[in-house]
Parts: structure tokens; sequence; C-alpha cells
């Protein structure tokens, strides 16, 4: 069952030039920030788009561990990162996707002498169709 909101614990090593994060519970979930402040934010981004992607392929969220459970160094520090998906799921459903449709050319060369945006159509007569 998808939640609304997810709180993971996040490594900031600090660097001379800013900051790495890595996810301990999220393989691969990793991003850098020049300042605390954008480290905080490119976080969260992470955070955010790597739940997506498992949940758009339906895979297991991992439990977040506890953050007195991480061990760290001098350099490091565990932070909790929350994130409220709702946002992230509606921005991600309503990305556009290219596909490739397949015109005869003398309608093609039509609807570019009348102006006419292929995209736009074809859009509005799916909504149409699905009764949207």
């Amino acid at each position: 069952m998808k939640k609304d909101r997810y709180i993971y614990p996040a490594i900031f090593q600090q660097e001379d030039e800013g900051y790495n994060i890595s996810f301990p519970d999220l393989p691969g979930a990793f991003t850098c920030g020049n300042s605390l402040e954008e480290a905080l934010f490119l976080a969260k981004d992470c955070l955010g788009l790597y739940l997506y992607s498992l949940e758009s392929r339906e895979l297991n969220l991992p439990n977040p561990s506890k953050p007195q459970n991480i061990k760290v160094d001098s350099t490091e520090f565990v932070q909790l990162i929350e994130v409220f998906m709702t946002p992230i799921r509606d921005d991600e459903n309503n990305k556009c996707v290219r596909r490739n449709v397949t015109l005869p050319k003398w309608l093609n060369d039509l609807a570019k002498k009348n102006k006419i945006n292929v995209s736009a159509i074809l859009e509005s007569s799916l909504k149409a169709k699905l009764g949207l």
C-alpha cells in the first residue's frame, strides 16, 4: 500500500566542495550539494524520485533504518529526510512522453501546412475516446 509520506535516514558526508549524500537503505540513491541547504533540498528530491521509481515498478520499499543504528565517521552525520509523495506522483504522472506515430505523408504535410499541432489533436482525441 502506497503511503503519502516517508522518512528515511540519509548520510551526509562533508567534503571540501560540499556534501555527498547517500541513503543506507536505498542502494544507488546518491546525490550531492554545494551547501548544506542545497544538499538537504537535493536529498529530498533524490529520495522522492527513488521511492517513486520503486512504487511505479511495484517493488517493495525497504524499511528505514533507525538513525542510532547507522555508523558514521567524523566527517559524516545522519539526517532524517521526509518526503511527501502526492506532489511527486502528480508531477511524474503528468509528464509528457514521446510516442512514435505513423501518418500518411500527405496528411502530415497538410497538417504542417495548416499549422496543426498533431500532438495536441492526438491528446484531445484520446481524452474524448477515453471519456476524460
